[in-house]
């Protein structure tokens, strides 16, 4: 995300900027509220004058509109973040409309900001001049190819081929597909984390080490006890992205949810559920904050999180926001969507 113009007063104000990846049209999903200001350019089909007794087809032209947002949809697979709303500023005001933001679109937003949000663009920006990385998971006649992105670990590719004994030609060939595979991926990437238990991996590195010497060049090795996404979690577990990306946003949910598991096991500091943190927080007790992206953005809808968010923020306490496109976010969605580590442990 490249952020062109930042008018801010008191929170309140606009924001212009480039989406630059479907990482930046995902935060926007979670950044964007209803009644909030749009600008952005989009076609739109213009009624010409003519004078003969059958009108003609209106032609689409290229337009810029302001629309009040009504309705935020994210599709991941065509790469496009639809924004329904009403015309404000510009042709038809009052018509209904739909801005399709994708890879690429200046937009501008015009709304009273909260802080969490602010934070997704900083986080954004920050994550557009870090390294891109994919994992490669394998293990004899299976591998699973995924994108590493900020909103998680998004599955592109996989291969499973029955070995025999696992040697051989069709192990070449299994070998071979896959390297094309990855080749593919990493063209737009700097880092490849190959995975997965066993030596496998290290005869598969071998392999392209022959056969694509350049592609090699970014491989990095780790060990995972399994492969697809329970080696894909492994692997943010372990650490091994944030080695290549600094700070991994996905990375740190990770680490953050283990922690969490690993206190509720021995009845430690830790509270989950919104009545338990809710009292956690009137306690002051409060450290880190865990939420899904859901909960958070269903709440609002209800106007019933930010005062707790900020008596979060005013006794200190970290929030993070989980995404629930990934595994964290889902075992955090299990126990109700909120969570907290405290500062001490709560006697019920």
């Amino acid at each position: 995300m490249k952020v062109l113009k930042k008018e801010l007063r008191l929170n309140e104000g606009e924001i212009s900027l480039i989406t630059e990846s479907l990482d930046d049209l995902w935060h926007l999903k979670y950044i964007l509220e209803p009644m909030d200001l749009v600008y952005a350019f989009t076609k739109r089909r213009i009624e010409g004058a003519t004078d003969k007794l059958r009108p003609e087809k209106a032609d689409k032209k290229t337009v810029r509109l302001g629309i009040q947002v009504e309705k935020v949809e994210f599709h991941k697979f065509s790469n496009r973040l639809r924004v329904h709303g009403t015309i404000v500023d510009g042709i038809d005001a009052g018509a209904y409309h739909t801005l399709n933001i994708e890879e690429g679109t200046d937009i501008s937003i015009i709304k009273r900001w909260k802080n969490d949000q602010l934070e997704r663009i900083r986080e954004a920006e920050i994550a557009a001049r870090r390294p891109k990385v994919i994992i490669a998971t394998i293990e004899e006649g299976e591998a699973c190819i995924g994108v590493v992105r900020q909103f998680g670990v998004e599955e592109s590719s996989s291969l499973r081929q029955s070995l025999g004994k696992g040697e051989g030609n069709k192990r070449n060939e299994f070998f071979g597909e896959l390297a094309s595979q990855l080749k593919w991926a990493a063209e737009k990437v700097d880092a490849v984390i190959l995975a997965g238990p066993g030596f496998t991996k290290e005869d598969f590195l071998e392999f392209i080490r022959t056969r694509e010497p350049e592609l090699s060049k970014k491989v990095v090795l780790e060990d995972t006890s399994s492969i697809g996404v329970s080696g894909f979690q492994e692997v943010l577990r372990r650490g091994a992205v944030d080695r290549i990306m600094q700070e991994s946003r996905i990375g740190r949910e990770a680490k953050l949810i283990e922690e969490l598991m690993k206190e509720i096991s021995i009845n430690g500091k830790a509270s989950y559920g919104m009545a338990d943190v809710r009292n956690a927080q009137s306690l002051g007790a409060i450290e880190t904050l865990l939420i899904t992206d859901e909960l958070l953005r269903t709440e609002r809808e209800s106007d019933s999180i930010d005062d707790f968010l900020k008596d979060v923020e005013h006794s200190q306490g970290r929030i993070v926001v989980f995404s629930t496109e990934f595994e964290p976010g889902n075992k955090l969605d299990s126990l109700g969507g909120i969570a907290a580590l405290l500062r001490f442990r709560i006697t019920s």
